[in-house]
């Protein structure tokens, strides 16, 4: 294996920043403190946190991930202004090893949006990388849409940055504008060019708008680049940024004309994903590169008869590789509790006493109502446990639906509402549509259905269902996620799920707190 610690390259994750800003994958502050372990606990090197000068929420938020994370950089994302930047050294001072980004765009098309000259946007770069230096001794300059920005003024201020102090220099494709034969250009020039290159990190940071973001990082990495800035699942802006599970998995597999090496425990990349996944509502597409459900799955005749006599006839990665079991069919209503807690073990999941105890009993139901139960079942399974645990104020009791071929469908459901039962019947024009009704009878939600989406968890008509759902109400989004057998009952508890978010984010904002939204940040 390589150590040579010239070709170490770090893994920057902003699935909780530049991911977050998806519409519709915003998180909770729990969820957010959740994946940040994850991230920590996998070996990612720079966690950024969040944005701290948005919103209380984020600033609470990258606060707490500061105090918690143990081994990572925790990082916050600060715009060239010193209110920003103060505010967000008050957010990552706690961290062990704190860092802050400031960032502003310095192409002529961003020039435009402050109305600054290029003598006064460096001026304003000297002074506000200056004022972050004096706060934190890791200091990350990014400017924004450098891949269309001038070259001479590209140099000029990268080299203003350095001077002033800044420790690592990101240089962001914020469009996804790039190809990665010029990606891998930029980032060589500078090096050679630019005075006192030789004394910071560069970084990458790709977005996908043309598909190219894990090859324009890998390109820049080749260019000199030593730290890739990345999201969990490609999450992002638009089409999404560089996916940290296929650079870290691209050098791993291609070290032979890749030589170079990150420190992350690729074994928990599954369920990492997943739990992004799930956390976010953005499903992973099937076929998704490493994490998706057919990357290690084969259909045709040929393949499969090639991969029974030898696995690496079409598998250039094992699936154990990436945190996936080797088996798919091994537990049933027969099974214990010790075996239970084996399988999730070997699927990356771990689960306290009490949590197993509760998830067996899932388990075990849905056993019952199941011939064979999959990897991905027990997946979905504690997927669904982990989005319910919360106290949410509304909770499905029971539901019971009919439905013909001639007529509308009725739901009569019971609702727990604050601790206390509530019941309603209505029709629909299905009987997702009518249990809905049901649901906003109890409690009425002027929230729009902005996304209804069914995956079937595994195959056969005995299939769990996973739907998403995403509601928005007045700019605020807010997803939930649920499994089960019946398809009906699983969309009703994903409704209910959106429904309790966004009630939490009404909390959250009722005292009038500003939020700045400020979409396309580096």
């Amino acid at each position: 294996m390589n150590s040579n610690p010239k070709d170490r390259v770090m893994i920057f994750d902003t699935t909780l920043r530049d991911g977050e800003q998806s519409p519709g994958a915003t998180m909770t502050h729990e969820e957010k403190l959740e994946i940040a372990g994850l991230l920590d606990s996998m070996g990612v090197d720079i966690i950024e946190a969040g944005f701290p000068i948005a919103s209380d929420g984020d600033f609470n938020a990258v606060s707490d991930i500061a105090k918690n994370t143990q081994n990572a950089v925790v990082c916050g994302l600060a715009r060239a202004n010193l209110k920003d930047i103060d505010r967000c050294w008050e957010a990552v001072k706690h961290a062990r090893r704190p860092r802050i980004h400031t960032f502003i765009g310095t192409s002529p098309l961003h020039r435009a949006i402050p109305n600054l000259t290029m003598n006064e946007m460096a001026e304003r770069i000297f002074e506000t990388v200056a004022h972050a230096r004096n706060l934190c001794d890791n200091v990350q300059w990014s400017p924004m849409d450098a891949t269309r920005t001038e070259w001479n003024y590209l140099v000029r201020v990268v080299e203003i940055a350095i001077r002033a102090g800044a420790t690592t220099i990101n240089i962001p494709d914020t469009v996804g504008y790039t190809a990665p034969v010029e990606s891998s250009d930029l980032i060589g020039k500078l090096i050679s060019m630019v005075p006192g290159a030789d004394e910071v990190v560069f970084a990458t940071h790709c977005h996908n708008d043309l598909g190219m973001a894990t090859a324009n990082a890998l390109a820049a990495v080749a260019g000199g680049a030593r730290q890739i800035e990345c999201t969990i699942n490609g999450l992002g802006e638009r089409a999404g940024n560089t996916a940290l599970e296929e650079v870290v998995m691209a050098m791993k597999v291609r070290g032979d004309i890749m030589p170079y090496y990150t420190e992350i425990d690729a074994t928990k990349l599954m369920h990492v994903s997943r739990r992004v996944s799930t956390v976010s509502g953005f499903q992973v597409q099937p076929n998704k590169a490493i994490v998706g459900k057919n990357a290690f799955a084969h259909e045709s005749g040929i393949h499969q008869d090639g991969m029974l006599k030898n696995a690496e006839t079409f598998e250039i990665m094992r699936p154990e590789d990436v945190g996936l079991s080797e088996t798919s069919i091994v537990m049933g209503k027969h099974s214990g509790r010790a075996a239970l807690r084996s399988k999730l073990k070997d699927l990356g999941i771990a689960l306290a006493d009490n949590q197993l105890n509760d998830v067996f009993v899932r388990f075990k139901e849905l056993a019952d109502r199941k011939k064979e139960v999959y990897d991905d079942d027990l997946i979905a399974l504690v997927t669904t446990f982990e989005d319910s645990s919360a106290k949410d104020r509304l909770a499905l009791k029971s539901l019971r639906v009919r439905c013909g071929t001639a007529g509308p469908a009725n739901a009569k459901i019971v609702l727990s509402v604050d601790g206390v039962d509530k019941s309603a019947s209505q029709t629909g024009d299905g009987p997702v549509d009518a249990a809905f009704k049901a649901v906003r009878d109890i409690h009425p939600c002027s929230a729009i259905l902005a996304l209804y989406q069914v995956n079937a968890v595994t195959e056969g008509t005995d299939a769990q269902a996973t739907v998403s759902v995403r509601l928005e109400d007045n700019g605020m989004i807010a997803t939930g996620q649920s499994s089960d057998t019946d398809t009906v009952v699983a969309s009703t508890r994903a409704y209910i799920g959106a429904i309790n978010r966004l009630m939490v984010h009404r909390e959250k904002l009722g005292n009038n707190q500003t939020q700045i939204s400020y979409k396309d940040m580096a």
